[in-house]
C-alpha cells in the first residue's frame, strides 16, 4: 500500500483541488491497482476543509498543535498503521500529477526530493518570477527539499526517526536525518507539483515566506509596510 499525506490548517479554498489531483495520482494505471491512501491532517482547523476533504476520498485526522512537523508526523503514523509501504507528501495548496506517486517509485530509492513550479504569480512583482526562473534548479541533480514534493519508504522513514516536531523546516530536518542514516535519496525532477506563491503562507519559514523574502528585496517597504509583513510571517 502507498499513502499521500496532505497537513491542511484551513485548507477550504485549496483542499479539493489537491485531494482531487492526489487521487488522481493514485488511480495511475501503471501503478497496477496498488491501493493508495489518500491521508488529509487537519490541523487546528476551524473551517470546510475536512468535509470537502472526505466528500472527495481522503482519509481524515485530525490535530490541535499548529505545527506542521507533528501534522505530517501524524499523518505518517496513520498511514504506517494502515501498512503502507511508502510515503509521500504534499501541501494543501500543491496539485500533483498525474504520474507524481509513478515518478517517485520510478527512482528506486529509500527517499525522492522533488521539484516545485508555481501556478500563479500575481501575489509577487514580476522580479520575484524572474528570480525564481534565474536561481531554481529545476533539473536532475538539484538540492532542493520541498514538504510539497517528498517521498520516502516506510522503512527510511522509521530508521531516520521521522519528522520532528517542528512549525517549519521539518522537511529538512528528515532529509538530514535520512542522510545521516546513509539512506539513498535521489534528487529527480521527474516527479512533478505546481504550489501555490500566495503571500498568506502557513510555514514561517517555507516557501512563501522565501518568496516574501526575495520580493522585499526588490522593492525597499516603508517602516508601517515592514511592520505590516513582519505580522503576516509571524501569523502563518
Amino acid at each position: 500500500m502507498l499513502a499521500i499525506v496532505i497537513p491542511a490548517h484551513n485548507e477550504a479554498a485549496h483542499i479539493g483541488a489537491c485531494v482531487a489531483a492526489a487521487r488522481r495520482a493514485a488511480d495511475h494505471h501503471q501503478l497496477l491497482g496498488e491501493a493508495v491512501r489518500v491521508i488529509v491532517v487537519l490541523d487546528s482547523c476551524t473551517d470546510d476543509t475536512g468535509d470537502i476533504a472526505r466528500a472527495l476520498g481522503a482519509d481524515v485526522t485530525r490535530i490541535d498543535a499548529r505545527n506542521v512537523g507533528m501534522a505530517r508526523a501524524c499523518g505518517a503514523d496513520r498511514a504506517l498503521a494502515l501498512g503502507a509501504r511508502w510515503l509521500a507528501f504534499t501541501d494543501a495548496d500543491t496539485t500533483v500529477a498525474e504520474d507524481w506517486l509513478v515518478r517517485q517509485l520510478d527512482c528506486r530509492a529509500d527517499a525522492v526530493c522533488g521539484v516545485i513550479g508555481v501556478h500563479d504569480w500575481s501575489p509577487h512583482i514580476g522580479a520575484v518570477r524572474e528570480h525564481f526562473g534565474r536561481t531554481y534548479t529545476d533539473a536532475d541533480g538539484h538540492r532542493h527539499i520541498h514538504g510539497a514534493n517528498l517521498g520516502v519508504s516506510a522503512n527510511a522513514y522509521l530508521r531516520a526517526g521521522g519528522f520532528p516536531p517542528l512549525e517549519s523546516s521539518e522537511d529538512v530536518a528528515l532529509v538530514e536525518a535520512l542522510l545521516a542514516t546513509g539512506a539513498r535519496i535521489e534528487w529527480s525532477a521527474s516527479p512533478r507539483v505546481v504550489t501555490s506563491a500566495r503571500t498568506d503562507f502557513r510555514a514561517r519559514k517555507g516557501f512563501g515566506a522565501t518568496l516574501l523574502d526575495v520580493s522585499s528585496s526588490y522593492m525597499p517597504i516603508s517602516t508601517d509596510a515592514a511592520d505590516s509583513a513582519d505580522t503576516v510571517a509571524i501569523a502563518a
